[in-house]
């Protein structure tokens, strides 16, 4: 049974690639210049089977194994995440088929009417010698060569916004500077300035060499503390290594705290946790540490990776363990990788919850604002506010399977907490719209 649905999953991923594969066989060659038209096919099939020839080890995993993990073929989640390009194309080709028989529609239609209206009085029509002399007839597109065009545009497009997606997730992350408002915020926690860091994933594209670069970044800013909310690691263990030795020099004068996300499940927990220690950080699964500013108690809350996720899992049994060792009129903030832990903290009066996990979807339609991180949750990134109490979603720093970032570039937050008798501070239930600009 399991393997019949991961064949299943395996055909539907293929079918893109066997659909464009054909459309193009058939439509973009020139009949007219037959030698041409058969140098065009050969050159696809070798394109196609060369993109397509990792198929033969992403089978065998998908079929007796995990898609996760290290595999024998590098980079083959970047390779499996590009595939879904195809759908992308099919769905382009969708879309022109419909329209072109849409305006072929409106076209019959218009002529139809035109015919009518031509008519002169008598039922007799207006014939084209009645007509003004036309100019030469000008030639239309054929529908070969617009697909011709339009493959060779969407193939450079596809490389441009590629190359920029690219550029954008190998650069250090952006800085956003926030000042959240909270009236309950005790006098001697007025002005504390916290840096959030989230989804480092050490690993294949973020090596210690960069990793030293965010540090120093961070350090720069000098926060008083400094919260990590999880996916240190992207899953193979050989990595925890480069993390410690670049991370041991992160410093906060409270401190560095963290929680773990679902890659670091997936690398191994334990051995994350340890790393983590090793760098000097304070490693909570879930539970509360106290730290003070000026005499003032601020309790850190953590939740740890759902074991069994669902969509926006409160994880509402999580949420109440952690706050059990909470002192009730301590001014909490609480660190959970998945930001639906929200809809569990927001309720039980939790002043500031802080998450990342989804990257802000890695792509975002610009002006329409749409990021695919819709689909996984409702708080994609960004600044929340419910009642009393607020989160933050971060875009995270690293990536997952394709090393690239569209209009959502990487960030690390500087949050100043500020004490407050009514400022406001965005719009309920909603994503604050402005954003600092990066310094």
């Amino acid at each position: 049974m399991r393997n019949g649905m991961a064949l299943i999953y395996l055909l539907l991923f293929v079918a893109p690639q066997v659909l464009v594969f054909l459309y193009l066989r058939e439509r973009l060659p020139s009949v007219a210049r037959p030698e041409r038209a058969a140098r065009v096919r050969r050159g696809l099939a070798a394109v196609f089977l060369l993109f397509n020839f990792p198929w033969i080890f992403f089978a065998r995993r998908i079929l007796f194994g995990t898609v996760w993990g290290q595999g024998g073929v590098p980079l083959i989640g970047p390779w499996v995440a590009w595939q879904m390009m195809g759908w992308v194309f099919c769905g382009l080709v969708a879309v022109y088929l419909v329209g072109k028989g849409l305006v072929w529609m409106w076209g019959r239609a218009f002529r139809r009417s035109l015919k009518d209206s031509l008519t002169v009085a008598g039922g007799q029509a207006v014939t084209a010698t009645d007509r003004p002399a036309a100019g030469p007839p000008v030639r239309p597109l054929t529908r070969r060569q617009f697909l011709a065009r339009a493959t060779y545009a969407y193939a450079a497009a596809g490389a441009a916004v590629g190359g920029y997606g690219i550029w954008s997730a190998d650069r250090l992350p952006e800085i956003t500077r926030r000042t959240l408002w909270f009236p309950n915020l005790p006098a001697g926690l007025d002005g504390i300035r916290i840096l959030h860091l989230s989804d480092v994933h050490a690993g294949a594209y973020m090596e210690r060499e960069k990793m030293e670069r965010l540090v120093a970044q961070a350090n720069a800013l000098t926060p008083e503390l400094i919260l990590q909310t999880g996916d240190l690691i992207d899953i193979s263990t050989d990595y925890i290594p480069d993390y410690v030795k670049a991370f041991r020099d992160l410093r906060a004068p409270l401190g560095v705290v963290t929680c773990l996300g679902n890659h670091d499940h997936y690398t191994g927990a334990d051995a994350v946790e340890r790393g983590a220690r090793d760098a000097g950080q304070t490693v909570l699964r879930i539970g509360t540490r106290v730290v003070e500013r000026r005499g003032t108690p601020l309790a850190l809350v953590a939740v740890d990776d759902p074991q069994d996720w669902e969509f926006d899992d409160p994880q509402t049994a999580d949420v109440d363990d952690a706050l059990h060792g909470a002192p009730p009129e301590t001014f909490k903030i609480l660190l959970a990788h998945r930001p639906g832990a929200w809809d569990a903290a927001a309720p039980r009066g939790v002043p500031l919850t802080l998450s990342g996990h989804i990257h802000g979807g890695q792509f975002r339609l610009p002006v329409v604002g749409w990021s695919p991180g819709r689909l996984i949750t409702k708080y994609v990134m960004g600044h929340f506010q419910r009642g009393g109490s607020q989160l933050y979603v971060s875009r995270g720093i690293g990536v997952v399977g394709v090393p690239i970032r569209i209009f959502v570039p990487p960030e690390i937050a500087l949050l100043e907490l500020r004490r407050t008798g009514g400022q406001p501070v965005g719009r309920s239930g909603s994503a604050s719209a402005a954003m600092a600009p990066s310094a």
